[in-house]
């Protein structure tokens, strides 16, 4: 998993881009695993060809108490390997994610992306997303805050690294 995060690194940098150009630690997604909160899509292989983390926490640095940050799940970190890359499996990832919400009895689907990545941020409007504001702070690179209804979609679910769904969707 550090992997595919540090491939997504080094592929946004060869782009010009200053996203992720410090990897999250290692640590963090660790935890995250042993929480049971990064899911992983795998290919037909059994190789790893996406992950994303979900979890409650709102960052308070950039959800305030108007936002009702309880009302939402919040979409961490997703990289679809360059490989698998346009096959719709993010906007697909994005789906199960918000189907986790509903089932979570939220609202919300919520991300933060990185301020200066444009076209990500066009990606996430393409995925139904409203862009609510863009939080500008000196020691954080992300802050463009996006947002859209949690609803269900029929989509497979992805499997947890930690083992607590056994399901795994499958790359066409």
């Amino acid at each position: 998993m550090v992997g595919l995060v540090s491939d997504a690194s080094r592929w946004l940098g060869s782009r010009g881009l200053d996203q992720w150009q410090y990897p999250p630690r290692a640590g963090r997604i660790e935890n995250g695993i042993t929480a049971g909160e990064v899911w992983v899509l795998e290919g037909p292989d059994g190789e790893l060809i996406g992950t994303m983390a979900l979890d409650s926490r709102a960052d308070h640095e950039f959800w305030r108490a108007e936002d009702d940050p309880q009302a939402a799940l919040y979409a961490h970190r997703m990289v679809v390997a360059r490989r698998a890359a346009g096959h719709g499996l993010g906007a697909e990832m994005l789906d199960w994610a918000g189907s986790q919400a509903v089932r979570a009895g939220k609202k919300w689907l919520r991300l933060d992306a990185w301020r200066t990545n444009d076209q990500l941020q066009r990606y996430y409007l393409a995925q139904g997303f409203e862009h609510l504001r863009t939080v500008k702070l000196s020691h954080r690179g992300s802050g463009a805050l996006f947002q859209r209804p949690a609803y269900e979609v029929a989509t497979p679910r992805l499997t947890t690294v930690a083992g607590i769904d056994s399901v795994t969707r499958r790359a066409r």
